[in-house]
């Protein structure tokens, strides 16, 4: 890719909704990959809305993203375990479950997990 590129998440390529509408990833692609924006909406949880379509046990992608708004947890497959919120910048590896905390959407912006993330 020569020069300038200008994408926005306003207006992505992919729209890809998670289950029982509760919230989507939005993607623009890039020849690196794509970078997504995630809403969580409250009561969201990788296990409940996203195993669904994944069919994995945990989540597998790879994760390295910064977090705009909102708090969500994130176990590993291991048992550890952490929280994010806004101005967070998080690596989570592939093998994880989370879910957001309190009531408030929680919004990612990811530059790494999102390839095949919520890919039906």
């Amino acid at each position: 890719m020569a020069g300038l590129v200008r994408k926005s998440l306003d207006t992505p390529e992919d729209v890809r909704p998670f289950e029982d509408g509760m919230g989507d990833v939005a993607l623009v692609n890039l020849d690196t990959g794509p970078i997504g924006r995630a809403t969580f909406k409250p009561g969201w949880q990788w296990s409940k809305h996203v195993k669904p379509i994944a069919q994995t046990d945990s989540c597998q992608a790879a994760h390295m993203g910064y977090f705009i708004s909102g708090r969500m947890k994130v176990v590993m497959d291991d048992g550890e375990e952490t929280e994010y919120g806004p101005g967070d910048f998080g690596v989570i590896p592939a093998g994880h479950d989370a879910w957001v905390l309190g009531d408030e959407p929680c919004i990612v912006i990811d530059w790494q997990g999102f390839a095949d993330y919520a890919k039906r």
